[in-house]
């Protein structure tokens, strides 16, 4: 189980489309306020998510080759089959905007995460926004700008949105083994739960200690990893999605 939640917590940090939408958060008007909003409502669903499922195994997990237990190993083999065919599609259709096939940009557009599509730069001639907030790179301004106007409670909402809600199925039908009665366990999950949110927590904290040369670098990273978007969720999708399916297919058969 340990093994598990650190894989499926690593691509969950690790995932792009999460840390570009924080990135405009915090470069945004009250951006500390609202990047910590968008980290408690990002850990909140961990912590829903693991409080269900130990409430429904009663913090023990099934007997080996029990029903319960067989039935969990298939939902988790559905997950990584459905984990390896998202990671096999974004790749095709990575492909196919790469060729300049027909379509193929249309097709790939649709992928794109909130507020990284259908987006132009609203920069005024000054080169800052029309909020006044410092000018941030082309496709993510009108969302950048639409995060300067917004609430701290629709950070949190964004945060919730934004969850990879495929690898947090992942992590939720591994939760299913942990047995609460050891000490290990719950360090398991706490460690689950901080390193899935760690690449959020690093950029808070650096905003908060160097605030210029923070937003500065973090809008940096934001473009590169707009161009690098695609790969790094196909490969996450694609690790975890065989390693799933790989170790079920293991123990149903064994």
């Amino acid at each position: 189980m340990v093994l598990d939640l650190f894989l499926i917590a690593l691509a969950i940090t690790l995932n792009p489309i999460p840390m570009m939408a924080f990135v405009l958060v915090v470069a945004s008007a009250r951006g500390v306020l609202k990047g910590l909003a968008f980290i408690l409502g990002w850990l909140a669903c961990f912590v829903v998510v693991i409080a269900v499922v130990l409430a429904l195994t009663g913090g023990q997990p099934p007997p080996p080759r029990s029903p319960p237990s067989t039935a969990v190993l298939a939902l988790k083999l559905l997950i990584g089959v459905g984990l390896v065919l998202y990671g096999v599609r974004r790749h095709r259709r990575r492909r196919h905007a790469g060729d300049g096939t027909p379509g193929g940009a249309t097709e790939a557009a649709p992928d794109r995460g909130p507020g990284q599509a259908d987006q132009a730069d609203q920069a005024g001639p000054s080169g800052r926004s029309a909020s006044g907030s410092p000018p941030r790179s082309g496709s993510g301004a009108s969302f950048g700008s639409r995060m300067d106007r917004g609430s701290v409670p629709a950070a949190a909402g964004l945060a919730m949105f934004l969850q990879p809600w495929g690898l947090v199925a992942a992590g939720a039908v591994t939760v299913v083994e942990a047995n609460v009665s050891h000490a290990s366990t719950w360090l398991a999950l706490f460690g689950f739960c901080l390193l899935s949110t760690a690449s959020l927590l690093a950029a808070e904290l650096y905003v908060v200690f160097s605030p210029t040369a923070a937003q500065r670098r973090l809008l940096a990273l934001r473009a590169w990893m707009e161009n690098h978007e695609q790969q790094a969720i196909v490969v996450g999708s694609l690790v975890i999605g065989l390693w799933l399916t790989g170790k079920s297919i293991y123990q149903l058969t064994s």
